[in-house]
């Protein structure tokens, strides 16, 4: 790969309005299958109505309301967070987006949304959408700005599977389908990995052969060790990580974690 093939922080300057733009934000959702699907969703929300204890629950970047709206759904006062208005836009147009209240534009490294919360949630990789290190930290530091005495932050989060990685090799395939195909590229120097997505389908005159739409996604990845401390640095116990949301023991071979954190009562 050439030099510009390696340069991982050439996207960093577009804002999230720009990352996640109209289109983006219309596409995101794939309701009933995916990450919509009922077998994935079922036992998040299931998880997260147990960990909120009866109380209010705030998602950092609550997108278009994927979990949110399920779990208001199941009678839980929710709130969210989001930096893109698309995003925000395309919320107030899904059935049940009504039932967040408030919805706040912002950065979760960083805005306040009024109230005081039982459980702060940020699902599905996304606090690895902060680019820093010290904004990483301070997002920690936010969400446990929003809690109460004994609140709980709870992050779903993958973990990089450097094996087949090397300077020589530095990017893999993640996801593969008819219409699809996902690969990552990263710096292990940096921790900073760009997500390529490539999406197809039928091209504009119908040809069978359809046509490519590609887009990028910029991320830096997080150890679990490495999230833990940012947790004690906000004043956080680890009190469980599992390798999903149904509770399944997490291992050296786990692709993801779902970690909770705890605020002293």
């Amino acid at each position: 790969m050439d030099d510009m093939a390696l340069d991982l922080t050439r996207f960093d300057h577009l804002t999230q309005d720009e990352l996640w733009d109209a289109d983006a934000a219309a596409r995101y959702d794939s309701p009933g299958e995916g990450m919509s699907s009922p077998e994935v969703l079922g036992p998040t929300v299931d998880r997260l109505v147990d960990l909120a204890d009866g109380g209010p629950v705030l998602e950092f970047a609550v997108g278009t309301g994927r979990v949110a709206i399920p779990l208001a759904r199941r009678g839980v006062p929710v709130a969210g967070l989001e930096a893109s208005r698309h995003m925000i836009d395309q919320l107030h147009r899904t059935d049940g987006g009504d039932l967040l209240t408030p919805v706040v534009r912002g950065d979760m490294a960083s805005t306040r949304v009024p109230g005081e919360f039982s459980l702060v949630v940020l699902v599905f990789n996304t606090i690895a959408n902060l680019l820093t290190q010290d904004a990483q930290v301070e997002c920690f530091r936010n969400a446990a700005a929003h809690l109460r005495p004994g609140g709980r932050f709870v992050i779903e989060l993958w973990v990089p599977d450097l094996r087949g990685v090397s300077p020589s090799v530095p990017a893999q395939v993640f996801g593969a389908r008819d219409d699809y195909v996902g690969l990552d590229v990263m710096d292990t120097a940096t921790q900073r990995l760009m997500s390529h997505h490539v999406h197809f389908g039928p091209s504009v005159g119908g040809d069978d052969r359809g046509a490519a739409r590609i887009g990028f996604t910029p991320h830096r990845y997080i150890w679990p060790s490495e999230l833990d401390l940012m947790g004690r640095l906000a004043g956080f116990e680890l009190e469980s990580r599992h390798a999903d949301w149904t509770g399944a023991p997490f291992t050296s071979e786990s692709g993801s974690h779902v970690s909770v954190y705890r605020l002293p009562a």
